[in-house]
């Protein structure tokens, strides 16, 4: 995780309280859509975790366009969100 950091030159981890996992956090909105998102468009994630890799860009679209500054942009944000970390089922 500390090369994704020092690579990407943004973001922090924390530990996940007792359990054995860690988070890695970005709070600037120009990191997520400049270094994250651009990354991740090129590196695509090769899981299931690719659908909410998506989700994940639809609100930072919205707030690029300013619309989280309306209720309205806010109620899309709350449903994009609810839909994300789902365990999604795979029919193959």
């Amino acid at each position: 995780m500390e090369t994704i950091i020092k690579d990407l030159n943004c973001g922090r981890v924390t530990k996940r309280g007792l359990l054995p996992a860690v988070d890695f956090l970005v709070n600037r909105y120009t990191d997520i859509d400049t270094k994250v998102i651009s990354f991740l468009d090129k590196y695509p994630l090769q899981s299931v975790k690719q659908k909410d890799y998506i989700d994940f860009c639809k609100p930072a679209k919205l707030i690029g366009n300013k619309e989280p500054l309306t209720v309205q942009g806010i109620e899309k944000i709350k449903m994009i969100k609810q839909g994300m970390n789902k365990k999604r089922l795979s029919y193959t």
